[in-house]
């Protein structure tokens, strides 16, 4: 089992920078992979960027060149650096983690970002 808690979202300017954290406890046998999702009421959940290994990253297109997503495996976080941002990045963002040994998906509360002038 992992518990998932975000942290980080907030108000923000168009253009502007936030930091979201993502905290992971309970086992890590199996995690193969993490990522941030986003959800807008009224849409489907998209993906923003996985990190798998450590170091392997995928963004989707809407935030490739602006969003990066890191981890610390000693703090067991996830991060997700999320620069430039625009009014159409505000959203509930979502930390998930997928155990690929048992094919389980985790997922935390989710944190608001919202970008405003």
């Amino acid at each position: 089992q992992v518990h998932l808690v975000e942290s980080g979202g907030g108000l923000v300017q168009p253009g502007g920078s936030l930091r979201l954290s993502c905290a992971a406890s309970g086992s890590r046998v199996g995690i193969a992979a993490m990522g941030w999702y986003r959800q807008v009421p009224g849409k489907q959940r998209e993906l923003v960027a996985t990190i798998t290994g450590g170091s392997s990253t995928t963004y989707a297109a809407s935030v490739k060149g602006r969003f990066t997503i890191s981890s610390d495996y000693v703090k067991n976080m996830l991060y997700l650096q999320m620069n430039s941002l625009k009014p159409e990045d505000t959203a509930v963002y979502v930390c998930n983690a997928w155990n690929s040994l048992t094919t389980s998906n985790y997922w935390g509360q989710g944190t608001q970002v919202t970008v405003s002038s």
